[in-house]
């Protein structure tokens, strides 16, 4: 995908394989932003991440845990749920600088307090399209 690219997906399968596409697009190390509503697909899309970088187990959101790392066969992807942090500092603190340097793929839902932090990450905007789709717009 593209800056200012929009893709329209019909279904929960449909978010996993383009996840699985753009693990081959984000360069290794790369760190992949995902915004949208609760319920827009965002967990969807980061278990097709994860799939294709060779991690078969579940791959859930850790909206409680904060952070997840799979230890995949292409190297560890992590996955951040910022969607209760108030203040960066608080996944600073549980070492988010480091795990992001040791991860093949970050995704990061809801990580708008880290924007200015990675100038170079992707940033995916996930909605509600016609019946029960989805689009995906990548911002940046």
């Amino acid at each position: 995908m593209t800056p200012g690219e929009t893709r329209h997906l019909g279904t929960p399968e449909e978010q996993q394989a383009l996840g699985a596409a753009l693990a081959a697009l984000v360069p290794p190390g790369g760190v992949v932003f995902l915004e949208g509503d609760l319920g827009t697909g965002k967990t969807t899309l980061t278990q097709g991440l994860v799939a294709a970088l060779g991690f078969d187990g579940e791959v859930s959101s850790p909206t409680y845990a904060l952070m997840q790392v799979y230890p995949a066969r292409d190297g560890a992807v992590l996955h951040v749920d910022a969607y209760r942090v108030e203040h960066a500092a608080e996944l600073y603190a549980m070492d988010l600088e480091r795990l992001v340097e040791d991860s093949r793929l970050s995704v990061v839902e809801w990580g708008s307090l880290f924007y200015d932090d990675f100038p170079h990450a992707w940033l995916l905007r996930l909605d509600y399209a016609e019946g029960s789709g989805r689009s995906v717009t990548r911002v940046r």
